[in-house]
C-alpha cells in the first residue's frame, strides 16, 4: 500500500481530521490569494488618492473575507461529520455576512476620508470645505447606521425561529408598527435630523456656536449627537433633534468675520476725540483686525458716567476674542496715564446752610446732586467740613 493509499485512509478513518486540513488548505490559499491581488492592486492604487485610501481601509476585512469564501467552498462538497458540519457553515454564513457588512462600512469611511482630504478646513475661507465635510459625515455615518442594521437583520434571518418570529410580527404589522415606533422613536427622531442637518445644514463641522449659554466649536456630527468643544476644552454633547426644535446662535453660518464690542465707562468731562483717535491707533496696529470697522461712539449715559463704545472687526471669533482684550488693555492704560482724573468718580460737595436752632450753619453733602444732610463723602468733602467748623469757630 502506498503512502498516499495510507494517508487516504487515515482521512477515512477520521473525518474530523479531513475537515481540518480541507480548512486549513483553504485558508492558506485564501491567504495567498489576497496577497497576490493586494500587491498587484498596490502598485497602481498609490497613484490615485481614491484607491489609496479604499486598499488601507478595506484591507483586513478584505483578507478575512477571501478566507471565510475560500473555506466555505472547500466544504460544499463535505458529507461527514455530519453533526458539526450544519453549525460550522452557520457560522460561516454569519461571519461572511459580518465581513461583508463591515467591508462596506469601512470603504464608505473610506470615501468620506478622501472627501476630508480634499476639502481641509484648516485654511482661513473654509466656508464651502466645511458645507461638503458635514454633509458628507452625516450621510455617511446615516447610511453606515443602515448597512450595520441590515446587516445584524442578515444575522437573525440565518437562524430559522427568527424568520418565523418576523412572519408573526408581518401577520400583526399594524401593532408591531405601532409598539417598534414609540419604541424607536428617539433613534429615528435623531436620524432624521441628521438628515435634515446634512440637507439644510444649519450647522457646520467647525462652525462656533453659542449652545445652551456655551461657547464651542462643532468638533463632530454623529449620527445621533453632536459633540461641541467648548472653549475651555470640555466637550458638550448635544442631541440632533435640539438643533431641530430649539433656537441657537450660529458665529460662521455664512462667514467667520464677526464685530466685536468695547464698553468703556468714563467721567463726563473725558474728551471724546483724543480716545476716538488712540483706538484708531491701536485697532490700526493690531495683526488680528481685518480692516473692516473700527469705530468710538458715546452709546448711553447714566447720572455718573457716560459709556463709550469701541466697534471692531476681525476674520474669526478667537481673532476678534484678541483684539477685544487688546484693544481695552490698552484703552484703560491710556486713560490712567492721560486722563487719570477722567475715570469714573463720585462727585461730592459739602454746602453750609444757616442752623435755625443754633444760629449757626448745618451741613448738606451733595453728591452726585442727591443731598444727604449731616453726611460727608470722600477726602475732599472731610476738609471742607474742617474749614466750616473752624469758620464757625
Amino acid at each position: 500500500m502506498s503512502h498516499f493509499d495510507q494517508f487516504n485512509q487515515l482521512l477515512t478513518s477520521y473525518p474530523w481530521l479531513e475537515l481540518a486540513l480541507k480548512i486549513a488548505v483553504a485558508a492558506v490559499v485564501g491567504l495567498v490569494v489576497h496577497g497576490v491581488v493586494h500587491r498587484i492592486v498596490q502598485r497602481f492604487a498609490h497613484r490615485y488618492v481614491v484607491f489609496d485610501r479604499i486598499m488601507r481601509f478595506t484591507k483586513r476585512p478584505a483578507q478575512a473575507l477571501i478566507i471565510l469564501l475560500f473555506i466555505h467552498l472547500s466544504l460544499a462538497d463535505a458529507t461527514r461529520p455530519a453533526a458539526i458540519l450544519g453549525l460550522l457553515r452557520q457560522g460561516l454564513s454569519i461571519l461572511i455576512i459580518l465581513l461583508v457588512t463591515a467591508f462596506i462600512i469601512r470603504l464608505i469611511a473610506a470615501l468620506v476620508d478622501v472627501v476630508v482630504y480634499r476639502h481641509p478646513i484648516e485654511g482661513p475661507d473654509n466656508l464651502r470645505a466645511r458645507s461638503v465635510q458635514t454633509k458628507v459625515q452625516v450621510l455617511a455615518r446615516t447610511a453606515m447606521f443602515i448597512v450595520g442594521v441590515l446587516g445584524v437583520g442578515s444575522v437573525l434571518m440565518t437562524f430559522p425561529n427568527v424568520r418565523q418570529i418576523g412572519a408573526s410580527l408581518l401577520a400583526s404589522a399594524g401593532l408591531a408598527g405601532i409598539i417598534a415606533g414609540l419604541a424607536a422613536r428617539p433613534v429615528l427622531g435623531n436620524l432624521i435630523a441628521g438628515l435634515q442637518i446634512a440637507l439644510t445644514q444649519p450647522l457646520r463641522i467647525d462652525d462656533v456656536l453659542i449652545v445652551e449659554n456655551e461657547w464651542g466649536r462643532v468638533e463632530e456630527i454623529t449620527e445621533t449627537y453632536v459633540v461641541i468643544r467648548v472653549w475651555d476644552e470640555r466637550r458638550l454633547i448635544v442631541p440632533l433633534e435640539y438643533f431641530i426644535q430649539t433656537p441657537f446662535q450660529n458665529w460662521t453660518r455664512n462667514s467667520s468675520q464677526l464685530l466685536g464690542s468695547i464698553f468703556l465707562w468714563v467721567d463726563f468731562g473725558t474728551p471724546i476725540e483724543p480716545l476716538r483717535a488712540k483706538a484708531k491707533s491701536i485697532v490700526e496696529s493690531a495683526p488680528e483686525w481685518d480692516g473692516r470697522v473700527c469705530n468710538l461712539q458715546v452709546t448711553d449715559v447714566s447720572e455718573r458716567t457716560m459709556q463709550l463704545r469701541i466697534l471692531v472687526s476681525a476674520a474669526d471669533a478667537g481673532k476678534t476674542f484678541d483684539l477685544r482684550c487688546k484693544v481695552r488693555e490698552q484703552m484703560i492704560a491710556f486713560l490712567q496715564q492721560e486722563y487719570p482724573d477722567k475715570l469714573p468718580q463720585v462727585r461730592t460737595s459739602v454746602i453750609g446752610l444757616p442752623d435755625n436752632n443754633k444760629g449757626g450753619t448745618s451741613n448738606q453733602t451733595v453728591s452726585n446732586g442727591v443731598p444727604s444732610s449731616g453726611t460727608t463723602a470722600g477726602v475732599g468733602a472731610a476738609a471742607a467740613q474742617d474749614n466750616i467748623d473752624k469758620g464757625n469757630a
